[in-house]
């Protein structure tokens, strides 16, 4: 057997079930090795679409995920994908064929580029040792949460594998969770005890069913509200005492009471300048305490009362059993009546700015909030338009809501909803996008046909990069650069097969209700032509940190 064809093997033997790419000569045998021994490959038409897929599949799935492309041009391609899974702290394999010799056109020193986005490294050496370099790279990517990247060189590849080196198919050990100290647990019961106002913020190390309810029974002992950060939304979905999203995405009303807590605890949570609005949601008196079970996340983006080495779920565990009677906390009969009155986007007054040709954002998605299937999993790109699905689109849970935006790039929003698609079958995917995104991004269409998915692809239309355009415009600078003249875009994907709808008026979702309602035999686009007089509520606080 053949290093590629052994490795590929061992790969999916060890719980590689999905694996994303574009398929060359320098990754066609490991490909083929991983689809005979029964993972899925999901063919993408470009190597960053592959990566973001690969990415949102194991964010949604929360299993590893694999990316398989050429060397050099491959690699490259996807970089940016692979970028925000670094960022992201995404468990992603990706296993890159390696060009070695001097005079290759495909020569690059990939593992230099890997380092230089934030991925880890590793490398097929020899053909006596390459089933086990391959499974020590999957076993760093799924127990440190890193994205890796596997250099497969050609010549390696072509070896045959001593019948010796070829063990049996094992599973690989489950990642321990790390146990908080009882002193670190006893400094954390206290600061509960004192509060009186407490706030909990759950991030993307809170994306557990057994973190939620830990952190729901902590929460109602200790009148805590809770909130996540954009990347868990969803987690608390439903609660009575839920603010939704914190930062720039949240509520007047929940801005409001993020600030007036007297205790924040950040559960899984970097804490960071989105999540916080720079530190102006923490009030001067707050007492802020972290739980991560990465001791360099805590205080690594503002000062910390209390850092708490552990893993999420552990560590809510032992604060419960560490005793303490029940009390009211911040979760008064006033809170309550408040929350239930206008916690969500949507219940906030204001005025339609829509005319005979343009639709208001903030009136599109609370009707697609209303005419969609709630149980979905919603996708977004960046852009001055992404608040806007972001808090009305409402999610059921928090494999509901995926947001790749570590990075901050535009054109990742189609493949990101692909790759969650994927990870939960069960759900109406949600594509939300602005006319950039799309149009970067539009062979990725072909690839939501041609693997059947019924996508709803919502693409806020302002003809223009709208960030750049609310950020220079008010100075006065030339905007020709970023403004473009209005594309057809449901044209565009009508060519891809979909079925497309043009929305001016809220008038023109009839035919979205219609396309619920039917056989949804084709993926649906809706290129919605929204206003565009200014920019959306969080620009400003986004800008500030540029």
């Amino acid at each position: 057997m053949k290093v590629a064809e052994a490795v590929g093997r061992a790969l999916t033997a060890s719980g590689i079930d999905h694996v994303f790419g574009v398929v060359g000569s320098g990754n066609f045998h490991l490909t083929n090795a991983m689809v005979a021994a029964g993972a899925r490959f999901v063919a993408a038409r470009h190597e960053g679409g592959a990566a973001t897929m690969a990415d949102a599949y194991a964010r949604t799935s929360g299993t590893v995920a694999a990316l398989s492309v050429h060397q050099g041009p491959g690699l490259t391609n996807a970089l940016t994908g692979i970028t925000e899974a670094a960022k992201s702290r995404t468990p992603l394999l990706v296993l890159a064929a390696e060009a070695t010799a001097p005079n290759s056109n495909f020569r690059i020193d990939q593992a230099v580029l890997a380092h230089s986005v934030g991925a880890a490294t590793a490398r097929v050496t020899t053909a006596h040792d390459a089933v086990e370099q391959a499974r020590a790279a999957l076993r760093r990517a799924r127990h440190e949460r890193r994205t890796v990247l596997l250099n497969l060189p050609l010549e390696v590849q072509a070896l045959d594998v001593p019948d010796a080196s070829l063990p049996a198919a094992l599973p690989m050990p489950v990642r321990q969770p790390v146990e908080p100290s009882g002193a670190a647990v006893a400094e954390l019961v206290r600061a509960l005890e004192a509060a009186r106002r407490p706030v909990f913020v759950a991030g993307r190390g809170a994306r557990t069913t057994g973190s939620r309810d830990a952190l729901l029974t902590l929460a109602d002992r200790y009148g805590a509200l809770l909130t996540t950060s954009a990347v868990a939304r969803g987690l608390f979905h439903g609660g009575p005492y839920s603010l939704d999203v914190s930062g720039g995405f949240a509520s007047p009303l929940a801005a409001d009471l993020i600030r007036g807590a007297d205790l924040i605890v950040g559960w899984g949570c970097a804490l960071n300048m989105w999540t916080m609005r720079h530190g102006s949601l923490i009030g001067p008196d707050a007492t802020v305490v972290q739980v991560d079970d990465d001791p360099e996340a805590l205080g690594a983006h503002r000062e910390i009362a209390l850092g708490v080495t552990g893993d999420v779920e552990r560590t809510a565990r032992r604060a419960l059993e560490a005793g303490g009677g029940s009390r009211e906390g911040y979760r008064t009969p006033d809170i309550a009546a408040a929350l239930a009155a206008r916690a969500r986007w949507r219940d906030v007054p204001y005025e339609d700015e829509g005319t005979r040709d343009r639709i208001d954002p903030r009136t599109l998605s609370i009707a697609l909030d209303d005419i969609l299937p709630a149980e979905r999993v919603v996708g977004v790109d960046s852009g001055n338009f992404m608040g806007y699905p972001s808090a009305y689109l409402s999610v059921p849970d928090h494999h509901g809501f995926c947001f790749t935006q570590a990075f901050q790039s535009i054109g990742l929003g189609l493949a990101t909803t692909i790759g969650a698609a994927l990870a939960q079958p069960d759900r109406l995917p949600v594509a939300a996008l602005g006319d950039g995104g799309a149009l970067m991004s539009a062979v990725e269409l072909d690839t939501v046909r041609r693997l059947g998915l019924p996508m709803v692809v919502v693409v806020y239309n302002d003809e223009g990069y709208g960030a750049e355009v609310h950020h220079f415009g008010p100075d006065g600078f030339p905007l020709s650069t970023v403004t473009f003249p209005e594309t057809d875009i449901a044209a565009v994907a009508r060519g891809y097969g979909f079925e497309a709808v043009t929305v001016r008026t809220p008038a023109d979702l009839k035919a979205v209700q219609d396309w619920v309602a039917g056989p949804r035999s084709a993926p649906l686009l809706i290129d919605a032509k929204v206003t565009r007089e200014h920019g959306s509520w969080w620009l400003e606080e986004a800008f500030r940190g540029h």
